[in-house]
């Protein structure tokens, strides 16, 4: 009896709280139909979010758009990931119990917005800096901390970042198999990859 009870209470628990429903609303109020955001995801400064369509953002994020967070269309966050805009950690260092009452510029205080290109994937656990600039198609590996930019199709790992490969070496080898889809992928990369990077 216990047991059936613990599967219904798991059971109602993700339809109240866990569900994924698509459909969001845009900055500009446009419909974001095939756009999903978990539930669970904390959102700070929405006003500052522009998203695209066909967004997956997952469960436990932290997305902080209070100095502007830009998302291109098909990016995928998913899940206990970290956007941060802004890193106060060093002025309360430097003020102490004045940082709640200084006037004027805060020292060290860091905002900036971010940027994450089109059909990239952010791995979980990763971290996601103040100004940070990702280009389209990158992965960022799961436990990951980026600061600083990062190219189209890079793929990045560890904490600093750093890019271990291009994702276009696996994307030649897939439309090799499957050249139906090379409109799609062209549609938003802009071009078919020739050859695998660093190969002639």
């Amino acid at each position: 009896m216990r047991a059936l009870l613990n599967h219904w209470r798991r059971w109602l628990w993700r339809q109240l709280f866990y569900r994924m429903v698509f459909g969001e609303q845009g900055r500009a109020g446009q419909a974001l139909p095939h756009t999903r955001i978990a539930p669970s995801t904390c959102i700070e400064g929405e006003a500052g979010l522009e998203l695209a369509d066909h967004v997956f953002i997952g469960q436990f994020n932290f997305l902080d758009a209070t100095a502007g967070l830009r998302i291109g269309e098909g990016v995928q966050v998913t899940n206990f990931v970290s956007i941060v805009t802004h890193s106060s950690h060093r002025s309360i260092r430097l003020l102490g119990r004045a940082y709640a009452s200084h006037a004027g510029d805060l020292p060290g205080y860091v905002r900036a917005p971010i940027e994450i290109g089109a059909y990239s994937f952010i791995g979980p656990h990763s971290v996601i800096e103040a100004g940070s600039r990702i280009g389209k198609g990158v992965v960022v590996c799961a436990h990951s901390r980026v600061r600083g930019k990062v190219p189209d199709f890079a793929i990045v790992a560890g904490s600093p970042a750093a890019v271990i490969g291009d994702v276009r070496t696996g994307d030649f080898r897939l439309l090799a198999q499957h050249p139906e889809l090379a409109p799609h992928y062209a549609a938003w990369a802009g071009e078919l990859p020739r050859a695998e990077p660093g190969h002639d």
